[in-house]
């Protein structure tokens, strides 16, 4: 190869493999660090390695034909590798540089360095296809940069760890609060905290801080010695999970709000996720009391022997509600605290799960000391967490914006909630996922129902939403009132689009991350 040729290659490939390697990291982040994941989102995108592949055989041919000509090719083709490879600029969740993304960064470019300086003392002859390596595996350097951190990151995380438990140990009257479930758990924290700050001084996880490190960055972050209560959401994605939390806060009480398929995909089965929710309910086993949603068939089967109490809409749960309102402007309901009756509490929120997510929020309440005028007063200043429900009115549109997440009872609630408004009903979604072999049934049923509800329906992703798809066909629904788009933003401007004047209320289902 031309030497000048062989330099210019070379710093186009350590571009090329660069950027594709931090879009790696890109995906890498979004599937929580998990090599077994992201091999997988690899092997179901294959089609997306078509670029290394094609300079892999053109690496091959060079080796053994190196006309100038052909070169000269290979480093325009490398050239364009790097704008088809480029991190996405529109992310819906860009890339964060966090310390653990930079630690990997750091790596890559360890290892590039360690390619390139192979490549100087190899024969001249295959020196291409040793550089050109570098963007070849680039899609796994994620995933290698990662195993070699492993060390480092287990004794940072070790010591953030540490730091957390040090500092809740300071607070030996802090009392904490553990809140798990397939759905609802953010919701119920969101309820709890607004009933509980009548009293005392709250802390609770924001947003969807439900991970070992989430909670770990907001108690090294925000706790402080005036903290009365500390709310701490725990998410779970494989057996143990749970446990994992609980070691690290030793929650005094807990909430369990539901069980249900999502993240069968990681956990394997319902089974599987009704123990790893229940390992909330053993750490908590001798010292506090759970709270069960008493409505949920999963829960009611593992029911503990232990100190508990129920809550629900069913007449058996130790806090049930009852004569349930609901219009576009709110809920009114009642609630039954083990024969203390709270009549006609008023919330602006809409829909009978949300009364079951604020029943539990009262039971917790009321058990620590929060009077039945405080309850009654805090409901009504009490929104929903942000996409989940929220409601959204602009210019003649109302938005429900239902788009963190989704799951089958999810779904069903979106749509009776979407029944409820007046004006022509929409729904965009890009369905349900991470509900391993009975994601399709599900996505049907969904679709099935959807047709019952709504006047149109815009689906984003076509290989995706194809069981929503087939529900929507299965149950009569009108073709013509279909449409598929490819992004959300082609979606919501279709939405707009129907009926110009026409009073529009636009339901937005989930809203996948840029893996999906």
């Amino acid at each position: 190869m031309n030497p000048y040729v062989a330099i210019l290659y070379a710093l186009v490939v350590v571009v090329a493999s660069t950027l594709s390697t931090v879009r790696g990291l890109h995906i890498f982040q979004l599937n929580s660090y998990k090599a077994a994941t992201h091999l997988r989102w690899l092997l179901a995108h294959a089609s997306r390695l078509w670029t290394q592949a094609l300079l892999l055989l053109c690496l091959v041919a060079l080796v053994f034909f190196c006309p100038l000509f052909l070169q000269v090719l290979l480093l325009v083709a490398v050239g364009l590798l790097c704008f088809y490879n480029a991190p996405a600029k529109d992310a819906k969740k860009p890339l964060v540089f966090t310390g653990r993304v930079k630690r990997m960064i750091a790596a890559f470019a360890l290892l590039t360095a360690c390619i390139l300086v192979f490549s100087a003392f190899a024969p001249p002859r295959i020196r291409p296809l040793v550089i050109g390596l570098a963007y070849v595996i680039s899609p796994f350097m994620p995933i290698v940069a990662n195993l070699i951190n492993t060390p480092i990151e287990a004794s940072i995380r070790g010591y953030y760890i540490r730091d957390a438990k040090k500092m809740l140990k300071a607070c030996p009257d802090l009392l904490v609060i553990g809140i798990t479930g397939s759905y609802g758990k953010t919701s119920v924290k969101y309820f709890l905290a607004t009933l509980l700050k009548s009293r005392y001084n709250v802390l609770m996880t924001p947003e969807s801080y439900n991970t070992p490190m989430g909670v770990v960055k907001t108690i090294r972050e925000n706790l402080r010695s005036t903290h009365e209560i500390f709310i701490c959401e725990m998410g779970a994605r494989r057996p143990g999970d749970i446990k994992e939390l609980c070691d690290i806060v030793n929650p005094r009480h807990g909430v369990i709000t539901s069980i249900g398929p999502a993240h069968l995909e990681t956990m394997g089965s319902i089974d599987a996720i009704t123990k790893t929710k229940f390992e909330l309910a053993r750490h908590i086993d001798g010292h506090g009391t759970i709270f069960l949603n008493g409505d949920d068939a999963h829960i009611r089967g593992a029911m503990p022997q232990q100190d508990h109490r129920t809550y629900g809409l069913g007449h058996d749960n130790d806090c049930h509600a009852y004569d349930i309102r609901i219009s576009p402007d709110g809920t009114v309901f009642s609630l039954n605290l083990r024969g203390r009756e709270l009549a006609g509490l008023q919330t602006q929120l809409i829909g009978e799960h949300n009364v079951t997510n604020l029943a539990g929020a009262v039971a917790v309440s009321a058990f620590l000391g929060v009077s039945d005028q405080e309850i009654r007063a805090q409901l009504r200043k009490i929104t929903a967490p942000p996409h989940r429900l929220q409601l959204l009115r602009n210019a003649g549109t109302v938005i429900i914006d239902d788009a963190y997440n989704s799951n089958p009872k999810g779904c069903e609630a979106a749509l009776k909630t979407l029944s409820l408004i007046e004006g022509y009903r929409i729904l965009i979604t890009p369905g349900m996922v991470e509900l391993g072999a009975s994601q399709y049934d599900c996505n049907h049923a969904f679709g099935m129902q959807a047709a019952g509800v709504c006047d149109f329906v815009i689906l984003v992703g076509g290989k995706q939403t194809k069981p929503i798809l087939d529900g929507l066909h299965d149950a009569g629904f009108d073709d013509a009132r279909i449409h598929v788009a490819d992004h959300l933003r082609e979606a919501l401007a279709r939405a707009h689009g129907i009926d110009p004047g026409k009073q529009k209320v636009i339901l937005l289902e989930n809203d996948l991350p840029d893996n999906y």
